[in-house]
């Protein structure tokens, strides 16, 4: 099967365990304007070291923590430090938190500064998250595909443009039995910034 785009839909994306809410005007334009010239300027961008395939390599993109500082989070061999919430941060956790109905401890960052810069395949699903929990992903800046597959069987493959502003909630079973990806792509010059939100328990 052939994948397929979900542009404008809130409906859930997945047929199956799981739940992909997609929200893509969440944010209205100034705002999303606003959120990422301040995002770009502000946080603490870092690149850092993962290990992938027995060997460690520099991540393919920028990312910065936030969030409760009593609590690290790790993945991929990363153990990071939460920084202490900026005032823009917690004002788009606040609107996130409530269209999740979840209360967010932190938030991972993600600059993505073309589409050179991407994310490979793999799940949400480290055991400090919970059994199953709500990731609550932001876009601001350049559209981009994201995409998903079942993790058993890598079929069917949906893409999602992920839009300037959008909100894509994944809840449910959906790290338990999809994964996702940000792919690189040749078409695209500008700069992203993807904010993931997550409750450590």
């Amino acid at each position: 099967m052939q994948s397929s785009l979900f542009p404008t839909q809130s409906n859930n994306l997945l047929p199956f365990q799981g739940e992909m809410l997609f929200f893509p005007e969440f944010f209205p334009k100034p705002k999303a304007d606003q959120y990422l010239s301040q995002l770009i300027d502000s946080l603490e961008w870092r690149q850092e070291p993962i290990w992938m395939f027995g060997k460690q390599v520099m991540q393919p993109r920028m990312t910065a923590l936030y969030g409760d500082p009593k609590m690290p989070y790790g993945y991929s061999g990363i153990r990071m430090t939460p920084l202490s919430w900026t005032s823009e941060l917690r004002e788009i956790l606040e609107e996130v938190q409530g269209k999740a109905e979840t209360v967010f401890t932190h938030v991972l960052c993600n600059y993505y500064r073309d589409g050179k810069d991407s994310m490979g395949w793999h799940r949400d699903n480290e055991k400090v998250l919970g059994e199953n929990p709500t990731i609550a992903s932001v876009t601001f800046g350049a559209e981009r595909i994201f995409q998903t597959r079942p993790y058993a069987g890598k079929k069917p493959k949906i893409d999602i443009q992920l839009t300037h502003g959008s909100l894509l909630l994944m809840r449910g079973e959906s790290q338990q039995f999809w994964e996702h990806q940000l792919p690189k792509t040749k078409s695209c010059l500008q700069g992203r910034i993807n904010l993931t939100f997550r409750r450590l328990v």
